[in-house]
Parts: C-alpha cells; sequence; structure tokens
C-alpha cells in the first residue's frame, strides 16, 4: 500500500495537463473530460480497466491461473455494477472525442481516509497528461471529501509506477 501525500507544485514549472499525440488535440484540456460514471458508460469501463491492467499483467507474467484476483482478470460487469452501487465508492471516467480514455474510482473507508482504486489511462493514449489529471482530480475530490490520507494498492516490483505516484 502506497500513503499518497498532497505535494506543492508550484515553482515547478509544470503547465496545465493537455493532450498531444495519438488521443487527442493539442492542449485540449484533460480536466474538462473528467465526469462521473453513469449506469450505462459500466461496460466501456470494464473494458478500458480490462486493457489498461494487461499491458501490467503481460509485463509482470500474471495471467489467470497464476493473478486469478488481478485486476485485468477480476473486473468485469456485475463487479463494477455492484461497486456502481456503493454509496462510500465515487466512479469517474476521462473521454476524448466520445471515446473513453481513463478512469479511476475512490472509495470511503473510514473517518478521514480514502482508498483510489484502478487509475489507468488506455494504452495508446499514455504519457498525454491523463493519468496525471486523473490523480490530481481523485486527490482534489478526496480533500472535497475531508479525507486526510489517501491510499492505493500498487504491483511492489512496478519500480516506474512506484516513482510515478
Amino acid at each position: 500500500m502506497v500513503q499518497l501525500l498532497r505535494k506543492e507544485r508550484s515553482g515547478t514549472g509544470h503547465k496545465e495537463p493537455c493532450f498531444h499525440g495519438p488521443c487527442g488535440n493539442a492542449y485540449r484540456a484533460v480536466a474538462d473530460m473528467i465526469r462521473q460514471v453513469a449506469r450505462e458508460d459500466i461496460p466501456g469501463c470494464v473494458e478500458l480497466i480490462r486493457e489498461s491492467f494487461l499491458t501490467v499483467a503481460d509485463e509482470f507474467g500474471f495471467t489467470p491461473q497464476n493473478a486469478p484476483r488481478f485486476t485485468a482478470f477480476s473486473t468485469n460487469r456485475p463487479r463494477l455494477e455492484s461497486q456502481f452501487e456503493d454509496p462510500c465508492r465515487e466512479m469517474y471516467l476521462c473521454e476524448e472525442q466520445g471515446g473513453l480514455i481513463g478512469y479511476v474510482s475512490l472509495l470511503r473507508l473510514k473517518e478521514k481516509t480514502c482508498e483510489l482504486n484502478n487509475l489507468c489511462v488506455k494504452p495508446s493514449c499514455r504519457h498525454c497528461g491523463t493519468g496525471r489529471t486523473l490523480l490530481e482530480f481523485a486527490l482534489r475530490r478526496a480533500e472535497e471529501l475531508d479525507c486526510t490520507s489517501v491510499s492505493l494498492g500498487i504491483v511492489e516490483e512496478n519500480g516506474i509506477l512506484r516513482t510515478w505516484y
């Protein structure tokens, strides 16, 4: 479990998130494309989550046989529909030109604590600022929910993601 802490970003030279690449128009703000998941979005969210986490499964040799509970293999429509009904969970997606390109959910666990789940970006749309924007959006939303800590789980061996978070 990785504990997320808000970092001060002033003076970093960080520019506003934008698209520039295979998934969108240059300089189009990602934050404007994040919205809460509606029930009819669930099948697309399942597909996106599975596709996105499958790249990690492939990288680390996970299969349905040796890691059946890994997100790429365990996410399905009934599971997401159940999460959708949970009053303690908020689910968000990011769209570009009518297509689903990112997803994240927040689960309120206990007083002042949230868990970030299934942050993912469509593989062909990575490295365009979508993941960072979804993460920042989720952290702001956790703040609005009066959470002072946000936790998440990642594959321990994934050094790139550990550094990114």
